[in-house]
């Protein structure tokens, strides 16, 4: 049958199982948004306020479930407005599909009005992007995109088409019998333009020295990433560590894939990382890499890294291995059949005095991370614990980016893979409410809080717009210290108290702001007006309404503890 792109387009869509798209309209997507206004029965359009939401929206709804996002912008500023998104999913490998309309195919290359040539920009960014010059393509390459970003490590991809495309008649031929899976020459470019691992492509002999490098460790620790997520690999990776009675350190992406209630667990590791994750890593005589990168955060100064250690790296991806820290062995695919494979094999081993040292590590706690009995301040602890207990264990917990994201990944007590959600690789500030958006529309049995800081808030504010428009029951709890916190933080000790550009003690009223989209606002400066507005924020967000918490705590409460830029992670500022 004979459909216009813009048709073939969303039936693509619909053929891999798309439900909802983020995006904003303009004119080089007129026809796509013709055709989703005609096929709105079949397929959802949230619209954002900004195009690096829809990103950001995609990318949130992606984590939280596994699937692939899919956001859709205009030709030239829409385009571009899309890049900090996609370099987000990027760095913490969510997988998406970016759908940019673009000037007629006549048009290209002559910067025509609202041009640019997106392609070449986000090709940095991308695992791969596409420009569909026939619309006969158009089907294949959808299929191909989707492919491309879920398969091996998953990421975005970007398909550009020019309005022209849209416009004009092609050829549709649904492919149910295989699941919407190109075939043929497609999909073998596909599959190497991923380097998907089809089959596994380690050994006997890899697993055989893995199992020989766990056995001989004394003194093992564990170091997990999002790979172990993103593999759904959780139960693998709690019982590895059961069986080597290993402490497990995790990276911020790494978050939730054991539970924080684990034995085992020792947290983050790296700046911001527990004493016991460090000292276990510094300390170590075998380091076990499972789907993690050694990010410069997590290592800091990488000759002085593991000092003591074997290093064992587990990861699909084959680039990562040597990259940034040089390892004894390794074993590159996919993390839950390597794992499966090496528990077949590893025997149960004996305690030893190390897990007592663990224990003992697990004690040593900064006195700032311990809120003050007789303080009326607002102790960010006290806040995203009581924010834990009323939402209960299937919360979804997104932030955004500063010391608001160091505090929620230290004391919310996650215990599943894929409820926590922040911006690990990139740091995007103005990543959380979007993305918190997105989860939400994912997850509509779930309750989805956003902590946010001041500065970052300011950054996505807008958005607030969607959650009322949809009826998004988010909790949106503002850490407002009227600063931005972690640049402070380090003007305060590297940079003797010289807080160039970093005081935010300017407008908007975030309670009346909230008000004045339709959204109930509540401000708390102590504890006890704290614990009453929560209440009355949760009862709100039962009536499937968004609301806002505007929580104030001093402006010099710092992370900690914290590894200064170049020190061993051991040497650590409490």
């Amino acid at each position: 049958m004979q459909y216009t792109g813009a048709r073939i387009l969303v039936e693509a869509l619909i053929e891999q199982g798309v439900d909802t798209v983020f995006g904003y309209p303009g004119g080089a997507v007129l026809f796509i948004y013709d055709e989703l206004y005609k096929q709105k029965d079949r397929i959802r359009h949230i619209l954002v306020s900004h195009e690096q939401h829809a990103a950001h929206a995609a990318d949130g709804y992606a984590r939280s479930t596994g699937k692939v996002g899919v956001c859709i912008a205009t030709s030239g500023p829409g385009a571009t407005n899309l890049v900090t998104g996609i370099a987000t999913a990027a760095m913490d490998s969510s997988p998406l599909v970016a759908i940019t309309g673009n000037v007629g195919t006549a048009l290209l290359g002559k910067d025509s009005f609202q041009e640019v040539d997106i392609a070449g920009i986000t090709m940095p960014i991308v695992k791969h992007n596409w420009i569909v010059k026939e619309v006969g393509e158009l089907a294949e390459i959808v299929r191909e995109a989707f492919l491309v970003a879920a398969s091996g490590r998953p990421g975005p991809v970007l398909i550009d088409i020019p309005k022209d495309i849209t416009a004009c008649l092609g050829p549709w031929i649904p492919q149910v019998k295989t699941q919407g899976i190109p075939d043929g020459t497609r999909r073998a470019r596909a599959l190497r333009l991923t380097q998907r691992i089809e089959e596994a492509t380690f050994t006997d002999a890899d697993i055989a020295q893995a199992v020989a490098m766990l056995t001989q460790a004394k003194r093992p620790v564990i170091y997990a990433g999002g790979g172990v997520i993103l593999s759904g690999a959780s139960e693998e990776l709690r019982r590895l560590a059961e069986q080597l009675h290993a402490p497990v350190a995790v990276s911020l992406m790494g978050v939730g894939a054991i539970p924080f209630d684990h034995p085992l667990y020792t947290g983050l590791l790296g700046m911001h990382g527990t004493v016991a994750s460090n000292r276990a890593v510094q300390q170590g005589d075998l380091l076990v890499a499972i789907g993690a990168r050694f990010s410069e955060r997590v290592t800091s100064c990488s000759d002085t890294f593991a000092p003591d250690a074997r290093i064992l790296h587990l990861d699909i991806d084959p680039a990562e291995i040597n990259k940034n820290i040089k390892v004894e062995a390794w074993v590159v695919g996919d993390i839950q059949k390597i794992l499966t494979q090496v528990l077949d094999r590893l025997p149960l081993m004996p305690e030893t005095a190390w897990k007592q040292d663990i224990e003992t590590w697990k004690t040593l706690v900064p006195q700032a991370n311990k809120p003050d009995a007789g303080s009326k301040d607002l102790h960010p602890r006290f806040i995203i614990e009581k924010t834990a207990q009323a939402l209960g264990r299937d919360a979804l917990v997104v932030t955004d980016v500063g010391q608001h994201q160091m505090w929620t990944a230290q004391f919310y007590p996650i215990t599943q893979a894929r409820s926590f959600i922040s911006s690990g690789g990139l740091g995007t500030m103005g990543f959380g409410l979007g993305a918190a958006a997105g989860a939400k529309i994912a997850n509509p049995d779930k309750p989805v809080v956003l902590f946010t800081g001041d500065g970052s808030f300011r950054m996505n504010c807008g958005e607030l717009a969607t959650l009322v428009a949809y009826q998004i029951p988010v909790l949106i709890l503002i850490l407002n210290n009227r600063v931005l916190g972690m640049v402070r933080q380090w003007q305060t000790l590297f940079y003797e108290g010289r807080y160039a550009e970093t005081i935010l003690d300017r407008p908007p009223d975030f309670v009346k702001l909230a008000e004045a989209y339709g959204i109930a606002g509540y401000r708390a400066e102590d504890a006890e007006v704290f614990t009453e507005v929560l209440g009355n924020a949760v009862q709100e967000l039962r009536t499937g309404k968004p609301v806002l918490i505007d929580a104030r705590i001093p402006c010099d409460e710092k992370v900690l503890p914290m590894v200064p830029g170049g020190k061993p992670l051991d040497e650590q500022l409490w």
